[in-house]
């Protein structure tokens, strides 16, 4: 990683000044304090050392500059302030909704039905604070550590507003629950969190979204995700990015699951000026399973990065990740993607695959599958394609009355529909349509 872009998250944006003013505001327990100071240790400690090459040098980070971006006070946010416009939240019919605004929970809702099988749902800084023996050993502890790099001990320090979802033991969360990150003001440094832990034998879906009110407001969100799945528990998460051209984005997500449990995590990139997000997957148990689906759609000058890794730890673990990218304009997605299986990870399956599909001769798309094997009776594959858009069947469906719009989008959407297939809530795989229209330029039809 080169010196330049090494320096582009340095202490200038984020020192101790900010650091101790943002903490000024916050009335939280000791041990969630002290435990910001020391991330901001290590954050300033990490500052020292350079990113991994292998995961940041083809994303170049020159022209950001974190100091015009800042969090804000709990005492500046006006209440009741409107969320942005969102793809997911009035679409179907959820079990509990929250919603963070530039940084603070502006709602939060949870049926009485639901809450009385005594699942926890809401702002994370809240219920922890409320119920630290039963939720204080998952956060920042077992999937994503402080320590990982700066980015993480940054957000460690100052992590903002979150969405917290526990299941106990046994329980089903049959409607599907929603959350909401949003920016509505310019310079908003937001690092929402989100921690979703399901004890044994539980099963929840939550639907979460990022989004932006206004289209030229710039903003920054440094966010973290942490997925616990219990022993035979089934978790199906959706996490829609729909930021903003003007945006910042950076997540570490995680998710960890144990012997027999199941993971189904559908992730979306479909705004930001630039993302780069690092995805873990550990198979933590026997029998351990894990299905990720990436759809994203670039456009203008758009940088989205992936660095996904499946870490198969145990006997007889699946993993099965399919990536689909479609590119347009001047836009640039990468993909880095490992399977990584330790000793004892005998009998594993484990299958990675990123196919992208370029709109113009400008874009750009990097990917590279990785195999790291340390056990001998496995089945692990991997494959990447990049490829263009088939000129005779865009001729063949205009010969028969559609505009090229129409079929672009007919041609997009059958790219996609291997993903679509893998999703089985209808109300993703509508919206998801419903966007590749807009990013064609194919106004809707009521």
């Amino acid at each position: 990683m080169s010196s330049v872009t090494a320096m582009s998250l340095d202490r200038a944006g984020f020192g101790a000044d900010v650091f101790d003013a943002f903490i000024a505001g916050r009335k939280e327990p000791a041990w969630m304090l002290d435990a910001r100071r020391a991330a901001f240790e290590q954050y300033l400690n990490l500052l020292a050392d350079d990113l991994d090459p292998e995961e940041w040098k083809r994303v170049d980070l020159r022209v950001f500059n974190a100091a015009k971006f800042r969090p804000l006070n709990a005492a500046g946010q006006e209440s009741g302030k409107p969320a942005a416009m969102t793809l997911l939240r009035d679409q179907a019919e959820y079990g509990g909704s929250i919603a963070h605004v530039d940084g603070h929970t502006a709602h939060c809702h949870l049926t009485p039905e639901i809450a009385a099988q005594g699942v926890l749902f809401g702002d994370l800084a809240t219920l922890l604070a409320e119920h630290p023996e039963r939720l204080r050993p998952y956060f920042m502890s077992q999937a994503v550590r402080p320590g990982t790099d700066r980015l993480s001990a940054w957000h460690a320090a100052f992590w903002t507003s979150g969405t917290l979802l526990f299941v106990p033991r046994g329980v089903e969360v049959e409607l599907p629950l929603h959350s909401l990150i949003s920016h509505t003001q310019n310079g908003v440094a937001d690092f929402g969190h989100t921690l979703i832990i399901l004890e044994d034998e539980a099963r929840a879906t939550l639907l979460e979204e990022t989004a932006s009110a206004d289209p030229n407001a710039a903003g920054l969100h440094v966010g973290c995700v942490e997925l616990i799945v219990g022993r035979h528990a089934n978790l199906r998460y959706v996490q829609l990015q729909n930021w903003n051209q003007q945006t910042w984005h950076f997540a570490h997500q995680a998710g960890n699951v144990d012997a027999a449990g199941s993971l189904q995590w559908t992730v979306v990139g479909l705004g930001s000026r630039l993302a780069h997000i690092h995805q873990d997957v550990n198979l933590n148990g026997r029998a351990a399973t894990a299905e990720v689906n990436g759809v994203t759609f670039t456009s203008d000058r758009q940088k989205i990065s992936y660095y996904t890794q499946q870490h198969h730890r145990q006997q007889g673990t699946r993993s099965d990740l399919l990536y689909k990218e479609v590119l347009r304009d001047d836009s640039r997605v990468i993909w880095r993607g490992m399977i990584k299986v330790d000793p004892a990870g005998q009998q594993t399956d484990g299958y990675q695959r990123s196919d992208a599909l370029m709109l113009s001769d400008s874009a750009r798309c990097d990917s590279i599958p990785g195999l790291e094997i340390e056990a001998d009776d496995v089945r692990c594959t991997h494959g990447a394609t990049t490829g263009r858009v088939d000129k005779d069947q865009v001729f063949y469906c205009m010969s028969r009355g559609l505009s090229r719009q129409e079929a672009m989008h007919i041609i997009v959407e059958g790219f996609f529909q291997q993903v679509y297939d893998r999703i089985p809530i209808e109300v993703v795989r509508e919206t998801l349509s419903r966007t590749v229209q807009g990013k064609l330029g194919i106004e809707a039809v009521a």
